[in-house]
C-alpha cells in the first residue's frame, strides 16, 4: 500500500514537473509582457446658464456625434431678453443717427461764428454719447444671444453617454453636471513597466494589446495595434490595483500605450495585456543603419 502511495506521489511531482517544463519552455525571453488598464477621456458636460431643463434627448449608453443636440433649457426668459437687448439696439441707433445729422448739419457753422463752441462741443457731445449707447445696446445684444445659445448642450466630440445625471423639469445651475460623457478616441492603456525593462522600450515602439474577452469568430483573445506614446520620467510604486509579476512594493514607471484600431468592445478600466517583441524593437532601432 505504502508502495502505491509513493509511487502515485513519484507520478504526481513528474507530471508537475513535465507541465513547469512545457510553460517555462512557452516563455518568450524576447518578449516583454505588461498588464494595464484602458483608459479613456471623459468630459462632464453642463449649460452655461442656470434654469429649468425642458428636455433631456439621450440615454446612457447612447452614442453621439459631435455637434449633436443632446439637452435644453426652459428658454423664454433668454428669448424675452434677446428681444429686449434687440429694441435697445433699434432704440440707440436712430438716437445715435439723430445725433450724428444733426452734428453733420451744424459742425461747419462753427467756422462762420453761426453757432457758439459751446454749441458745438454740446452736440458733439450728444454724438459721442449716442454712439457710446449704440455699442453698450449693440454689447448687450450680444450677450442676451450668447445667454440664450447656452440654453443647448451640444456634444463637443464624438463619444457615448455614460452617466445621465439630471432629468427634465430638475432646475439646474450654471456649471451643474448634466450628462457625462466618454469620448470615443483617443483610447488608450495604462501600464507599469519595471526599471530593469525600461531600456528595451521606446516612444513609437509598436505594441499589441490583448483583452481577456474571446472573440467568437474566431475564438481568439481580442487583439489590438498600439504603440508606446508616454514614458513617465519619474519612478513611482507599484500601485496596488496593477498586477506585477515582482513584488508590488517594486519601483516602477508608467506607460501608455496608444490604441489605433479602437472599437466598440473596448470599455473603461478594462484590464488587457501588453506584448512588446524586443526583438522587432532591436531590428527597428538599428535595421536602418
Amino acid at each position: 500500500m505504502k508502495k502505491r502511495i509513493v509511487i502515485a506521489v513519484i507520478i504526481i511531482l513528474v507530471i508537475i514537473s513535465g507541465i513547469y517544463l512545457l510553460t517555462r519552455k512557452k516563455n518568450n525571453p524576447y518578449e516583454l509582457t505588461l498588464y494595464g488598464n484602458i483608459e479613456i477621456r471623459q468630459v462632464d458636460l453642463s449649460f452655461q446658464v442656470s434654469g429649468l431643463i425642458d428636455k433631456m434627448l439621450k440615454e446612457e449608453g447612447d452614442s453621439v456625434e459631435e455637434g449633436e443636440l443632446l439637452a435644453v433649457i426652459d428658454s423664454r426668459d433668454y428669448e424675452a431678453n434677446l428681444e429686449k437687448a434687440k429694441a435697445d439696439v433699434n432704440r440707440t441707433l436712430a438716437l445715435k443717427n439723430d445725433a450724428e445729422s444733426k452734428f453733420d448739419r451744424n459742425a461747419p457753422l462753427v467756422n462762420d461764428n453761426t453757432i457758439s463752441k459751446q454749441e458745438y462741443d454740446s452736440l458733439k457731445n450728444s454724438k459721442d454719447k449716442a454712439i457710446a449707447d449704440y455699442e453698450m445696446a449693440a454689447a448687450e445684444e450680444n450677450y442676451a444671444q450668447n445667454q440664450l445659445d447656452y440654453t443647448k448642450i451640444y456634444a463637443p466630440e464624438e463619444g457615448i453617454i455614460m452617466i445621465r445625471v439630471q432629468e427634465p423639469g430638475a432646475v439646474v445651475n450654471k456649471g451643474q453636471t448634466v450628462y457625462t460623457m466618454s469620448k470615443t478616441k483617443p483610447v488608450w492603456v495604462r501600464a507599469y513597466v519595471n526599471e530593469t525593462d525600461l531600456g528595451n522600450i521606446k516612444y513609437g515602439q509598436s505594441v499589441k494589446v490583448y483583452t481577456d474577452t474571446t472573440n467568437p469568430q474566431t475564438g481568439q483573445k481580442r487583439e489590438y495595434e498600439g504603440y508606446i506614446g508616454y514614458i513617465s520620467p519619474v519612478a513611482e510604486f507599484t500601485p496596488k490595483t496593477v498586477q506585477s509579476t515582482d513584488l508590488r512594493t517594486s519601483l516602477v514607471y508608467r506607460i501608455r500605450v496608444y490604441i489605433d484600431d479602437i472599437d466598440s468592445y473596448l470599455r473603461q478600466g478594462m484590464p488587457v495585456t501588453i506584448k512588446v517583441d524586443l526583438r522587432q524593437q532591436d531590428e527597428w532601432q538599428y535595421g536602418s543603419n
